[in-house]
């Protein structure tokens, strides 16, 4: 069992951290990068992003650390690893959080910039760009915070469990 519970632990952490990867990707490249391209680029290419990142791929990493941590609290409920479970659960808050903004914040923008239509019709690009980029991009460097933490705290939960498992216990 112990080996099981690590093993969640390890595809739990590696979950995570692709999507903490991903999200600081766009908070030191993507989005500094575009933040140089003129209004009707970075409407183009939001929109294309927006549709390009919907794939298994992604899907696959972004609910695969949901479930995977959700499954390691369960593995961590009873009393010998006990110890472990607080830094899962933050681990799980913290990516709730991470879920929250994107879905509140993140993917009504995104809705937002697409259901502006196509770039070359669009009156006024900067408008469009101004509705959506500062509040994206803050949003964005919070809920990349907040993964980076779940990682640290599946980390930490996975050291402890080493730890547990190689002293024979609690």
């Amino acid at each position: 069992m112990e080996t099981f519970r690590g093993g969640v632990l390890i595809a739990a952490i590696i979950a995570m951290g692709l999507i903490a990867g991903l999200l600081y990707g766009y908070a030191c490249s993507v989005m500094p990068g575009l933040a140089r391209a003129d209004d009707r680029t970075f409407v183009t290419t939001m929109q294309r992003i927006n549709v390009a990142i919907l794939n298994g791929w992604f899907y696959l990493s972004f609910l695969g650390a949901l479930v995977l941590t959700v499954l390691a609290v369960v593995l961590f409920l009873p009393a010998e690893q006990r110890s472990v479970l607080p830094w899962v659960v933050a681990a799980l808050v913290l990516y709730g959080l991470t879920i929250g903004i994107t879905g509140f914040v993140n993917v009504p923008l995104n809705n937002q910039i697409d259901a502006a239509g196509d770039p070359g019709k669009i009156a006024d690009l900067a408008a469009v760009r101004a509705g959506f980029e500062a509040r994206w991009v803050r949003w964005n460097i919070v809920r990349t915070a907040t993964a980076v933490a779940a990682v640290g705290c599946l980390g930490w939960a996975l050291v402890l469990h080493g730890r547990l498992t190689s002293a024979g216990g609690s």
